[in-house]
This record gives C-alpha cells, structure tokens and sequence, in this order.
C-alpha cells in the first residue's frame, strides 16, 4: 500500500484566531503549535508544511502558573564578555508580552528549516486589534 503524501493543492492554509485572555501560558503555546506544524489535520505529514496560520490577541492577559513570574528566567547574550543578561518572567510579560508567548510557542516548534517557516505563520499582539481581517480568520474557542 502507498502512502499518502498531500500536494500543494491538497493543503489549503486557513487562519486562526486565538484570544489569550485568561488561558496558561504553556498550554496556549502546546495548542498553537500543534495547529501551526498542522498535527491537527488528516493529511499532516511531518516532512510537509500543512499547517495554518494564527493570530493570538490578549498577549498581555496570558497567565503563568506557580512562582514563574518571578523565578522564571530568560536570558540572553550581547555578544560582549560578561554580558550575559537575564530579565524575569514578570519583567518580560510587563515590557513585552508578545515576545514572552511567541517565545513559548516557537520552543514547541521544530528547530529546522520547516519549524522557521512555520515560525513566519505566527502573530502575536498585545491588544484585541489585528490587522489580518482580509483574510476571514476563524475564532477557536478554548
């Protein structure tokens, strides 16, 4: 028996809206990236891009469970020696709150030429406005 491998035409891309309000952090990121790799479709194949696009509003009102808001950290590096700089959970959601959840759901993506392309079908905003109405994208309920 052969297997079935999906075409260009066979994949047709929708777009998704997530609204972030209320919901855990890790497991909103798990559920966007099961839709954004398209683990939820019939035809996903692992090698393939089959997955749809998505919208996530209310970054700003995403919740961490526990102690992670202030024992969470994220570090990052300047490139200087000893500039090895590390910023908490709760200072990342104040200042920034998008990239706090587009950084959860990108390290729940693969780390490949087909993750980063699955990376680029992922916005992140801080408020209810999206600039993505042109193209009708569907509310998913949580």
């Amino acid at each position: 028996m052969k297997s079935y491998i999906p075409d260009r035409k066979a994949v047709k891309k929708q777009w998704h809206v997530v609204d972030a309000e209320g919901m855990i952090l890790g497991r909103l990121a798990s559920r966007v990236a099961r839709i954004l790799t398209g683990k939820n479709k019939a035809i996903y194949t692992p090698f393939l891009d089959t997955g749809d696009h998505v919208i996530i509003i209310n970054a700003e009102k995403v919740r961490l469970t526990g102690k992670k808001l202030t024992g969470k950290a994220y570090h990052h590096h300047t490139g200087y020696p000893g500039g090895l700089r590390s910023t908490t959970a709760g200072v990342v959601l104040a200042k920034n709150p998008e990239k706090l959840v587009r950084d959860a759901v990108i390290g729940m993506l693969p780390k490949t030429k087909l993750g980063r392309a699955m990376r680029k079908k992922l916005k992140v905003y801080q408020g209810t406005q999206h600039p993505h109405q042109a193209q009708q994208p569907t509310v998913l309920v949580h």
